[in-house]
C-alpha cells in the first residue's frame, strides 16, 4: 500500500469513526430515558388553544385527534383564526359541530391581523389566552394529530416537579403517501432534530428550549415571563419562551409519549423552504451544543462527497469505494434514527434523499444568512441577524 492509498484508508476510517461515534451519541440519547409508571394527580382544568392559518394536510383529521382527547380532568379548546375567510375556518366549524367531545367547552375565535412586530400566530396565541378558563394553558399547531392520552401525559409530568413551568411533547413527522419531499422533513424532524432533543434532554426531559408543536404551561410560570407577549418581535416563540422560563428558573421538560406532525403532498422544492425556515428557528433558542452535532455529521458528508466526486474524475476505484463507505453509514444511520424516533421506514426508491440530505443543508443553510426573508403560514417577514422580526414586519403579504 502506498501513501496516498493509506491516506485514502486513514480518511475513510476517521470518517467513519466521527460518524459512528455520533450515531452512538443520539441512539443512547432515544433509548436511556424509561417512561415512567404512570402516576394519579388531581386533574387541574386546561385550555388548549389552536392557532390555525389555513388548511394543513388532512386538516379535518388534525381536529377530530384534538377533539377526541381523553383527558381525565376539565378541558376546552379554542380555535383562533384570523379571520373567518380562512379556509380552514369552515372545514373546522363543522368538525366541531358533528363531532362528539369531552370537552366542556369548544370556541372559534377571530383574532384578526397582528400588529406590527407580532407574528400572526402569537397574536393568536394572546387571543386564546384572554379567552382561556383553565387553569393551565396548553397551545397545539394545527398540522399536528396528537394521541388521545398526550395531554394527560403533559399535565402529569407538569405536576411532578413545583419547578417545572412548562412540558412539550417530542415529536415525529409522518406522510401517508410520502414523495421525496415528505421523506427529507422526517428525517430532518425524526433522525436529526428529535433524536438530538432526546440526547441533549437530562434525565428528567430537562432542557434549555421548547420545540413547543404541542406544549403546556403553568399560568404562574407564564406570568413570571411576562407572557406569551413576551415574545412580541421574535419569530420563533415556542423557543424564546422556553428559554426565558429557563432563564427565570423554571425547568421544561420533554415528555415520553409521542405527537405526529402530518405531512404528505410535499415536493422536494417545498421541503427545503420549509428546511430553511427551520434552520431561522434554531438561530433564535437553541443552544450550541445541540447544534454542533448536525455541522459535524454535515461537514465529514461533504469531505466523502468530495472525495468521492474526485476519486471517481481520476477513476481511482479502491479509494472511491473508501470514500462512498461513510455516505452509505450516513444513510443507514438515518434510517435506523428515524425508526428510533417513531418516524415511519423508508422506501428504498426514497434512500438518495438521507444521502444528500447533508448537502442540501449546508446549501440552504448559506440561503439564510444571505437572505433574512422568510415566508411563513402565509404571510412573509423580514429577520435581523439573531432571527428576529425586523422593523416593518409583515415584510409583505405571499399567497
Amino acid at each position: 500500500m502506498n501513501a496516498r492509498e493509506l491516506a485514502w484508508t486513514a480518511a475513510g476510517a476517521a470518517a467513519l469513526g466521527v460518524l459512528a461515534h455520533g450515531h452512538r451519541e443520539l441512539m443512547s440519547g432515544l433509548r436511556r430515558r424509561a417512561a415512567p409508571p404512570p402516576r394519579r394527580f388531581e386533574p387541574p382544568s386546561v385550555t388548549v388553544i389552536r392557532p390555525i392559518r389555513g388548511l394543513d394536510m388532512d386538516a379535518r383529521e388534525n381536529v377530530r385527534a384534538l377533539l377526541d382527547l381523553d383527558y381525565p380532568g376539565e378541558w376546552e379548546v379554542l380555535f383562533v383564526f384570523d379571520s373567518e375567510d380562512d379556509p380552514a375556518f369552515l372545514p373546522t366549524r363543522e368538525e366541531v359541530a358533528a363531532r362528539p367531545t369531552r370537552a366542556k367547552r369548544v370556541e372559534l375565535l377571530i383574532a384578526g391581523e397582528p400588529p406590527v412586530g407580532m407574528t400572526g400566530k402569537l397574536n393568536a396565541m394572546q387571543v386564546g389566552v384572554a379567552h382561556a378558563r383553565g387553569a393551565l394553558l396548553a397551545f397545539s399547531d394545527s398540522d399536528t394529530r396528537p394521541s388521545p392520552g398526550v395531554l394527560t401525559a403533559l399535565v402529569g409530568a407538569l405536576l411532578e416537579d413545583g419547578a417545572t413551568g412548562a412540558t412539550f411533547a417530542p415529536i415525529y413527522a409522518a406522510a401517508d403517501a410520502p414523495l421525496a419531499g415528505d421523506v427529507g422533513y422526517g428525517l430532518l424532524v425524526n433522525a436529526w432534530y428529535g433524536a438530538s432533543v432526546a440526547s441533549t434532554a437530562e434525565p428528567d426531559g430537562a432542557l434549555p428550549f421548547i420545540m413547543g408543536q404541542l406544549m403546556v404551561f403553568r399560568r404562574r410560570a407564564l406570568e413570571a415571563i411576562g407572557g406569551v407577549g413576551c415574545a412580541a418581535g421574535q419569530f420563533v416563540d415556542d423557543m424564546y419562551l422556553g428559554r426565558r422560563l429557563h432563564q427565570a428558573g423554571w425547568k421544561n421538560r420533554v415528555v415520553h409519549v409521542p405527537l405526529r406532525v402530518v405531512t404528505g403532498h410535499l415536493g422536494l422544492g417545498a421541503f427545503l423552504r420549509i428546511f430553511r425556515r427551520w434552520i431561522l428557528f434554531s438561530e433564535a433558542g437553541i443552544p450550541g451544543t445541540f447544534a454542533r452535532p448536525h455541522w459535524v455529521r454535515g461537514a465529514v458528508s461533504w469531505l466523502a462527497w468530495g472525495s468521492l466526486a474526485t476519486a471517481v474524475a481520476r477513476r481511482a476505484w479502491g479509494p472511491a469505494l473508501l470514500s462512498a463507505a461513510p455516505i452509505g453509514f450516513s444513510v443507514w444511520s438515518q434510517l435506523r434514527l428515524q425508526r428510533a424516533g417513531h418516524g415511519p421506514g423508508i422506501a428504498p426508491r426514497h434512500y438518495w434523499v438521507p444521502a444528500v440530505l447533508p448537502l442540501l443543508g449546508a446549501g440552504v443553510a448559506l440561503s439564510a444568512r444571505l437572505s433574512r426573508d422568510v415566508d411563513w403560514r402565509g404571510r412573509g417577514y423580514r429577520l435581523d441577524a439573531k432571527a428576529r422580526l425586523g422593523e416593518a414586519q409583515p415584510a409583505r403579504a405571499s399567497v
